[in-house]
């Protein structure tokens, strides 16, 4: 299913994610770390370090930190430029410290993966590879050109040649590895937030109608007797001024939009009244209820309960079940040939229900993925006409099994044959299979005579 509303690009989702707040309080902590480092290394291992130009180089990100603190406020969400060439900042400060002290031989220069794996998650892919790429760059060019450790005593500390180029492999395979694994991660999680938030969005909706049908219908059970008596008196009226043509005229008019009226409300109101005990329905007509939008589209629906002669149990109409049999319904009916079967059975635990359709049934390369969000990035063209305004994301399978998932199914997605089987040589029932099992107990209705009386409501 689509979700109106959820139309929002993936680049643009991403936009202003990073609070200003976030980086300057990252960089104090580098900063706090880099002079623990300098004083460190000059007071107890008593290395020769620049240490001028190193505490110069400290000093521009203290400048930079406060002068980003008092220019902006700390709330600020920075764009995607200004997060990237902070990020870029923080990276050529750090560089131009390993420059200046020792190269990749400083163990330190592993940190040049923070900015990158900052970016990999916050930001867009573009300034990402901006980002890595410039780190690269940056430590090949620290592997040649640096200033070399020394210690007190004059000795200059040597690294192998093959030890200086298994530093260089390892960091640029670490910008890699952890730009890709980071933003990986990162889109996932955002993926399912947007997801959910779509959920969230589709059960809200699917209760607003529900509440607004019970409050129609409520109405027109409630205006029905005044409606009844209007049109009574009004009918004596018309008897009682028959020499009074034009008086009589206006009690059939009042007759009429009596008339009217109750025809309006009738419609309104083909729910039925806002009952407590219609709440709850028998599970057939819960699945016709589901079915319902999609049975006149083209294709058979037939509904098939297997125990037959047997007593269906009556289940609660809850709006997550309703919408998201819908969606897996309408789902069959869009990609069925000619029929969509929709088989319940029940026992004294369980209830399943299976819909299958006679289509080309699930994509072997997504079948093991199906109901994740956002399964694919688009649609293929020959689909378009089959599917008209289906963006092929995965949405709607998504929002189907978190709302039945939610009510206490457990789905799987098959097919009911061989996909690679001609065409003729298939079996009526060959297309996708969805197959969503309950716990009975939780479907069922509460007894009769639990639930109360019904209220009236007040104008």
């Amino acid at each position: 299913m689509v979700t109106a509303g959820i139309t929002t690009p993936a680049h643009e989702a991403r936009a202003n994610w990073v609070r200003l707040r976030t980086l300057i309080l990252l960089r104090w902590l580098a900063i706090l770390g880099q002079i623990a480092a300098l004083l460190v290394a000059d007071r107890f291992y008593g290395l020769e370090l620049p240490l001028g130009l190193c505490f110069a180089v400290v000093a521009l990100s203290v400048l930079a930190n406060i002068f980003a603190s008092t220019l902006f406020p700390e709330n600020r969400r920075l764009s995607e430029t200004e997060a990237c060439l902070t990020l870029l900042f923080d990276l050529g400060q750090l560089w131009f410290l390993i420059l200046l002290a020792g190269g990749l031989t400083n163990p330190f220069a592993l940190l040049v993966l923070a900015p990158v794996t900052i970016s990999a998650s916050a930001l867009q892919l573009r300034s990402t590879v901006i980002i890595g790429g410039v780190a690269i760059l940056l430590v090949t060019i620290a592997a040649f050109w640096y200033q070399p450790l020394r210690f007190s005593d004059g000795r200059e500390l040597v690294v192998p040649p093959t030890f200086a180029f298994g530093f260089w492999l390892a960091i640029v395979i670490g910008i890699l590895f952890l730009g890709l694994y980071a933003r990986r991660v990162a889109t996932e999680i955002r993926s399912m937030s947007e997801a959910l938030l779509a959920t969230q969005m589709a059960l809200a909706r699917e209760q607003k109608l529900t509440d607004l049908g019970g409050v129609v219908a409520a109405a027109a059970h409630e205006l029905g007797t005044p409606l009844a008596t209007i049109k009574l008196v009004s009918a004596e009226l018309i008897e009682e001024l028959s020499d009074h043509p034009d008086l009589q005229e206006d009690a059939r008019l009042i007759r009429a939009q009596a008339d009217r009226c109750r025809d309006i409300l009738r419609d309104m109101g083909r729910a039925g009244k806002d009952d407590l005990h219609l709440r709850q329905a028998p599970l057939s007509a819960v699945l016709r209820e589901a079915a319902e939008p999609h049975l006149s589209r083209g294709k058979q629906v037939e509904f098939i309960l297997i125990p037959e002669g047997r007593t269906q149990p009556t289940i609660l109409r809850r709006p997550e079940i309703i919408h998201g049999l819908r969606n897996l319904i309408q789902n069959a009916v869009d990609f069925a040939r000619s029929t969509v079967w929709i088989e319940v059975d029940w026992s004294d635990s369980t209830v399943t229900l299976r819909i299958i359709d006679d289509g080309e049934g699930f994509p072997q390369s997504v079948i093991g993925r199906i109901g994740d969000p956002f399964v694919r990035a688009r649609r293929a063209e020959p689909e378009a006409p089959q599917r008209p305004g289906y963006e092929g994301m995965g949405l709607g399978l998504f929002i189907a099994k978190t709302l039945l998932e939610r009510s206490g199914a457990e789905l799987t997605f098959a097919n009911a044959t061989d996909p690679f089987l001609p065409y003729e040589d298939r079996p009526a029932r060959c297309g996708a299979v969805v197959e969503a099992v309950w716990p009975l107990a939780d479907l069922l209705a509460p007894a009769a005579g639990a639930l109360g009386e019904n209220q009236r409501i007040e104008g």
